[in-house]
């Protein structure tokens, strides 16, 4: 971590050592390990400030389908998508599910997050929680990493059913991916979300090659017309547009090999 950081929380949870940090503009960052990569980077005073790439590129799967009433988070860091949500979209309710209880407790004394009436926040495996749950989500974001990947039970094809029973009918699931130069099994992922999933798109994340697939139940072709008309009330302050979006659909993505993953 850069040396101008402030170590704020430097513990080992059951999981994953944890470490939050704050820089001279106040921006507390929530790694993994002392030398990992950010998990989340949260301005307190200001819920709406986005500052990964990825999380300037994930709002953007509102524009795939309407406006939500009910959202499923599957991993927490450090709440900046969860706040995030919660101030834009003031008439949804926002589940999340984090299965490290001390990643909860850090985001909630440290990073400005906070249970209320709309928000609630499940401490269990993100497996278990989903393969309970059905037609009850519009939009369920996966964003579950540990130090290095995704754990490998919610990339198979099992999980994704799940995944897909948990939304409703016209809902849309939209996933954090490393993308192929940095994830060996790129492919297999795409194509075990091709397997569950009707329809598939594949956003571009400006930067350090990661994706954000964005899936549906049912095939329907989603313009830049219609992202640009559902997306153009959002308050991306980092300068992110929809006219800046590079998104296809995945059957026009070159795999040159690769198998649905299965438990």
């Amino acid at each position: 971590m850069p040396l101008t950081e402030k170590v704020l929380v430097a513990r080992h949870s059951p999981f994953n050592p944890i470490y939050l940090t704050e820089d001279r503009d106040g921006l507390r960052t929530l790694r993994f390990s002392r030398e990992g990569i950010s998990q989340s980077i949260v301005k307190l005073d200001d819920p709406e400030y986005l500052a990964l790439p990825y999380a300037n590129v994930l709002p953007y799967c509102l524009g795939f389908g309407e406006k939500p009433k009910r959202i499923l988070l599957m991993g927490l860091g450090g709440g900046t998508l969860l706040r995030f949500f919660h101030r834009i979209l003031p008439e949804c309710e926002i589940d999340v599910v984090e299965i490290d209880p001390d990643v909860v407790e850090i985001a909630k004394s440290h990073c400005g997050v906070l249970e209320d009436e709309r928000t609630q926040i499940y401490v269990e495996d993100g497996r278990d929680f989903i393969e309970r749950q059905e037609g009850r989500y519009d939009l369920i974001v996966l964003d579950c990493f540990g130090p290095e990947s995704i754990p490998g039970h919610l990339l198979t094809s099992e999980f994704l059913h799940g995944v897909s029973k948990a939304l409703v009918k016209e809902g849309v699931a939209a996933a954090n991916i490393w993308g192929r130069n940095h994830n060996r099994l790129y492919e297999h992922m795409l194509l075990t979300y091709r397997d569950v999933f009707e329809d598939v798109y594949v956003m571009d994340v400006p930067g350090p090659g990661t994706k954000v697939f964005v899936a549906q139940k049912h095939r329907r072709k989603v313009t830049r017309e219609e992202i640009q008309k559902k997306t153009d009330w959002l308050p991306m302050k980092a300068g992110f547009r929809p006219t800046d979006l590079n998104y296809r659909n995945s059957d026009l993505e070159r795999l040159a090999n690769g198998s649905v993953l299965r438990d």
